[in-house]
């Protein structure tokens, strides 16, 4: 199934995710940083890199949301995307709240700031694990023949294993 929403012929979604995730881990990398050094001025940096990371990873949902609706339902893609996309929307939110709670005075984030940041890059490591296993294992958005159900990539499994009744039908 290839994507619903491209640019040039190039899936939307995959271009803009790399911005809000190297700038959301970044900004944590500048608060690790500051923290380290002492220096508070990379919390403000950090700030606004957070903020910029907000709103590129709203842009990046829209175009996300558009793609799993073409997911054929009952496939495990579509299961895999609803994880995928809820968990981004959790990420985003956690790091909104981070902001909101630096605002105030941004070179000076709270430990609770910090804490929610944290545990939001935590979790962009699974979902973003989860967006792999749709467009590399299961070829959700760039490949007209993707196999929807294949078998989890820490299953040790072929990819083409076994299709089901529905995808033999479908196939022929």
């Amino acid at each position: 199934m290839e994507s619903r929403a491209k640019l040039l012929g190039h899936p939307v979604h995959p271009m803009l995710i790399v911005f809000p995730l190297g700038l959301l881990a970044t900004a944590i990398a500048f608060d690790i940083v500051g923290l380290v050094s002492g220096d508070n001025s990379w919390f403000g940096i950090s700030f606004w890199m957070i903020a910029a990371g907000i709103i590129g990873g709203l842009l990046a949902a829209v175009f996300g949301l558009i793609d799993w609706w073409a997911i054929p339902s009952g496939t495990r893609a579509k299961a895999i995307g609803l994880w995928h996309g809820v968990g981004n929307v959790l990420v985003v939110l956690l790091f909104v709240v981070s902001w909101f709670m630096r605002k105030p005075i941004p070179t000076q984030p709270s430990t609770g700031a910090f804490t929610l940041s944290f545990i939001a890059v935590a979790l962009a490591l699974v979902t973003s694990w989860l967006g792999g296993e749709l467009v590399d294992r299961l070829g959700v958005g760039v490949d007209r023949g993707a196999h929807l159900d294949a078998p989890s990539s820490l299953s040790g499994r072929p990819a083409t294993e076994s299709m089901t009744t529905r995808e033999i039908r479908r196939a022929a």
